[in-house]
C-alpha cells in the first residue's frame, strides 16, 4: 500500500511538472547540459590543458578549430568551459549530498527524540547560524588543502544548517502521525521508526532542497575559485573560468561570457525545476 502511494504521488508531481512550462525546460536543459559537459569534450581535438602557442588569447575562430576561441595561455576556451562544467557540477552535487547526509540525520533525530536533547541540539544550530559560514569553509579548506574531493567535503559540511531545520519541523508533524504510534505502540526502535516511516516521507522535501541547494554551492565554490581558494591548475572551474575572464574582461570579453552564460543557465535552471518541484509536491496543490 505504502508503495502504490508513494508511486501515484510521484506520477502526480511529474505530471504537475509538466504542465509548468519554465520547469519542464529548465528539466531538459539541464540533462542537456549534464550530457554536454560529459560527451562535449570528445568532439574536439584539443586537451584541456594543451597549450597552442600558435593561438594565443585568440577570439573564437572556426578555422582553427577554438570555436570558442583560446585564452592567454592558448587554451582552448570550449574545452576548457566543459571541463570546467563538470567540476563545478560534481562540487554541486556531492556536496550537497554531503550535507544532505548531516542535515537529514540531524534534523530527524533531534525532531523525533524532542525535549532537552532537541532543544540542545536546535541551539546548537542557532549558534552555527550566528557563525560566518564563508569563514568556516575557507578554515576547512586551509587546514585539509586544497584538494578537489577536500572542497566538496569542505563546502557540503557547513551547509546543512537549513536542511536541519526543515527536516526537523518535518519530523515534529510526522511523529504525531497514526503509521509512527502504531509503530512505537508494537515496541519498533526510535532508530528503526526514523529510517523506516520518517525519512521515507520526507523524499518529497529532499527533492526540492537538493535542486535549490545544488545551485548554492556552485555558487560558493565559484566564490572561492574567485579568491584563488577553488581548484588548482591545470584543473578549471566554471567559477575560476569566470575569474580568469574578469581579471582582462576588456581585451578578451569571450573568456569571461562564454562560461559566464553556462554558470548562469545551470543556477537559473536548477532554481525553476526546484520551484516546479516545490509547487509540484506541495500536498495541498495535489488535493
Amino acid at each position: 500500500m505504502i508503495t502504490k502511494q508513494s508511486r501515484s504521488i510521484w506520477t502526480e508531481a511529474w505530471g504537475a511538472i509538466k504542465k509548468n512550462a519554465r520547469a519542464t525546460i529548465a528539466f531538459y536543459v539541464l540533462c542537456f547540459m549534464v550530457v554536454f559537459v560529459v560527451i562535449g569534450p570528445v568532439f574536439s581535438s584539443f586537451a584541456y590543458d594543451f597549450t597552442d602557442w600558435s593561438y594565443l588569447a585568440m577570439p573564437p575562430n572556426f578555422e582553427n578549430g577554438h570555436i570558442l576561441g583560446t585564452d592567454s595561455l592558448g587554451r582552448d576556451v570550449y574545452v576548457r568551459t566543459l571541463y570546467g562544467g563538470r567540476i563545478s557540477l560534481m562540487v554541486g552535487i556531492v556536496s550537497t549530498f554531503v550535507s544532505l547526509f548531516i542535515g537529514v540525520s540531524y534534523g530527524v533525530f533531534s525532531g523525533y527524540m524532542g525535549g532537552k536533547i532537541d532543544g540542545f541540539m536546535m541551539r546548537f544550530i542557532d549558534v552555527m547560524y550566528a557563525l560566518p559560514f564563508m569563514f568556516f569553509v575557507i578554515l576547512l579548506m586551509v587546514f585539509f588543502g586544497r584538494n578537489i574531493f577536500l572542497i566538496f567535503i569542505a563546502i557540503g559540511a557547513v551547509n546543512w544548517l537549513d536542511m536541519a531545520r526543515i527536516v526537523r519541523g518535518q519530523t515534529l508533524a510526522l511523529k504525531q502521525k497514526e503509521f509512527v504510534e502504531a509503530a512505537e505502540a508494537l515496541g519498533v526502535g526510535a532508530l528503526a521508526i526514523m529510517r523506516r516511516h520518517i525519512v521515507p516521507n520526507l523524499l518529497g522535501v529532499v527533492v526540492i532542497y537538493i535542486t535549490l541547494t545544488i545551485p548554492q554551492v556552485i555558487l560558493v565554490e565559484s566564490f572561492l575559485s574567485f579568491l584563488g581558494l577553488g581548484v588548482q591548475e591545470p584543473l578549471t572551474s566554471w567559477g575560476m573560468l569566470v575569474k580568469e575572464g574578469a581579471e582582462d574582461m576588456q581585451s578578451t570579453p569571450w573568456l569571461l561570457i562564454v562560461p559566464a552564460i553556462f554558470l548562469a543557465t545551470t543556477l537559473f535552471c536548477f532554481n525553476f525545476l526546484g520551484d516546479g518541484l516545490r509547487d509540484a509536491l506541495d500536498p495541498r496543490d495535489r488535493q
